[in-house]
């Protein structure tokens, strides 16, 4: 019997979790990515009427009707599918409905009008839910 249970204990030992149900938490501030979120690959969200944005290694923002030629955003903002604006302020991300009361955005996430939700980290790296 208790050679049994050793090798049955040792067994479990050796087990290893298959890879499609690891899960990872990487822990920022001021939010949480979860293993909802992957890193993008570009960098890039989309925006209202389909224009491309993304930021550069300053937290600057650029916008795109294309993806291919960029212009640097003159006013820093873009909207996400509810209309609110959106923007980065004393490095922190903001919005606002009107355009003169700006809060925190909370977990630094929104939805984009493609219905893709996307955050930041505390780098200013882009994540995508999957």
């Amino acid at each position: 019997m208790k050679k049994t249970l050793i090798i049955l204990g040792l067994a479990a030992l050796s087990y290893t979790v298959p890879a499609a149900t690891t899960r990872v938490l990487v822990t920022t501030t001021p939010s949480e990515i979860t293993s909802d979120y992957v890193k993008s690959t570009d960098g890039t969200w989309e925006g209202k009427d389909k224009i491309w944005y993304k930021l550069d290694k300053k937290a600057q923002l650029w916008w795109s009707k294309d993806g291919k030629k960029w212009e640097a955003s003159k006013d820093h903002t873009w909207q996400d599918k509810d209309g609110k604006w959106l923007k980065l302020h004393d490095k922190k991300l903001v919005w606002s409905a009107d355009g003169k009361k700006w809060d925190e955005v909370p977990e630094w996430a929104w939805e984009s009008p493609n219905g893709k939700w996307y955050k930041f980290d505390k780098d200013w790296s882009l994540w995508v839910k999957g």
